[in-house]
């Protein structure tokens, strides 16, 4: 299976929509309380959101979901799913759909895209801060409740809330394939690699290392500071935070 074969484009009929639902049971696993339903799909399809899917032939085995937006006098998008198969995961596909979501919004005249992500899954998190862009500003404990979904492991939902300036040069170089600047004078949130292991098999410890992340986050948030980079090692994953003066 190549990622180059896999066909980047938006959804429109009723098969897709609910292949995004098997994508859900698939990938998280999901009971069906906690599913996004065939209904929300074909609704943010009709009042100006986004579909996207990824395709190998006839068989969708990825997709992005947007629905618009509206805060502080300005229209964005919120992308409220994004899921690849794990046979096809690490081929570049998540990526090729998020830019194609950029490319939507672009057309639009929208700037911002945002989404919510787990500050404890480490390759999600540099994938968003360094393969894409987005700066973070806020964290929000909790924000879906505990789901059935053997990925969060029982955890409370906590949530950062990533925000993808599509149009600005932080985000235009990291598409063009620029790093991004590390500040070396950083403050740092460290979450060890571990992290995935016990939250199958350790809950306590699990807890304690989620409570300690909310702390660190919570405090340099309080003090007006934002995540703008992030370090992937073997031995975890450290966000990095610096004094705000990103766009908002």
């Amino acid at each position: 299976m190549s990622g180059a074969a896999v066909e980047i484009r938006p959804c429109t009929r009723l098969e897709d929509f609910q292949r995004c639902v098997e994508l859900q049971k698939i990938i998280w696993g999901f009971e069906d309380i906690d599913l996004v339903p065939l209904r929300m799909f074909v609704v943010a399809e009709k009042i100006g959101g986004q579909v996207i899917g990824a395709y190998e032939g006839a068989t969708m085995v990825g997709f992005v979901m947007a629905l618009p937006g509206y805060r502080h006098g300005r229209l964005y998008f919120h992308s409220h799913m994004a899921a690849v198969l794990p046979d096809y995961q690490r081929q570049g596909i998540g990526r090729r759909l998020k830019l194609r979501q950029r490319e939507g919004a672009l057309a639009l005249g929208i700037k911002l895209v945002e989404w919510t992500f787990d500050p404890l899954e480490l390759g999600n998190a540099y994938f968003n801060l360094e393969r894409l862009g987005v700066i973070v500003r806020r964290y929000v404990p909790n924000q879906y409740g505990v789901t059935s979904s053997p990925v969060h492991g029982g955890l409370p939902t906590d949530r950062l809330v990533a925000e993808w300036w599509v149009a600005t040069p932080r985000v235009q170089g990291v598409v063009a394939g620029e790093r991004v600047q590390h500040n070396p004078q950083a403050q740092r949130i460290a979450v060890p690699a571990a992290i995935a292991r016990l939250k199958q098999s350790d809950h306590a410890a699990a807890e304690k290392v989620q409570a300690a992340v909310r702390a660190g986050f919570q405090k340099w948030f309080g003090q007006s500071y934002a995540v703008t980079g992030y370090l992937l090692e073997e031995s975890g994953g450290t966000f990095l935070l610096e004094p705000d003066k990103e766009p908002k």
